[in-house]
């Protein structure tokens, strides 16, 4: 008798391998078609949070892969739009990064994306980016620029969290020595 294939798990796993692959490799840790940016770990969050070359590849790796457009080696190859869209989301994802960073730190409640596994995000970018903007972080209660925080209009609120954004990688950094 032939054997039986399950191909809902196998398509599951080979969209898990073009998305996920090479974090895995970069990062040595598995994830799955739901894990989410709290699932990273705290080394892997703070080197996806962190600017520059590194952050920019492995971000373009991840969304390449789950776009089924190859790897972050093929980025210059990819035709303008393609390029924009790649980019546009590797902001948007560094973005809500940098706040798993600032919400593992305690510093923000609350920001809107915590709850969606990071290729949901890719697929619905278009869809949650405005939504996002629409619902900057939170501020901690317990943050010491939490007045000055309140003061603000809920459009100023996401530039102040980002201002404290190269502070908070200096606080992650220590907390990961």
């Amino acid at each position: 008798m032939g054997k039986i294939i399950d191909f809902k798990n196998y398509k599951s796993r080979i969209a898990e391998q073009k998305a996920f692959g090479a974090w895995t490799r970069r990062f040595g840790e598995f994830y799955t078609l739901s894990s989410t940016l709290r699932d990273l770990s705290d080394p892997t969050l703070f080197a996806l949070a962190e600017p520059g070359e590194d952050s920019n590849l492995a971000f373009y790796d991840l969304i390449m892969g789950a776009l089924e457009l190859g790897s972050a080696s093929k980025f210059h190859y990819l035709d303008s739009d393609q390029k924009m869209k790649v980019v546009d989301i590797h902001l948007f994802l560094a973005d809500q990064t940098r706040f798993e960073m600032v919400y593992r730190l305690g510093w923000i409640r609350h920001y809107s994306c915590q709850s969606y596994p990071l290729l949901q995000m890719i697929a619905d970018f278009e869809h949650l980016k405005p939504e996002c903007r629409q619902s900057p972080p939170e501020l901690s209660e317990s943050h010491p620029a939490q007045a000055e925080y309140q003061a603000l209009i809920p459009k100023d609120k996401g530039t102040f969290i980002r201002r404290l954004l190269p502070q908070a990688l200096e606080a992650f950094k220590k907390r990961l020595s």
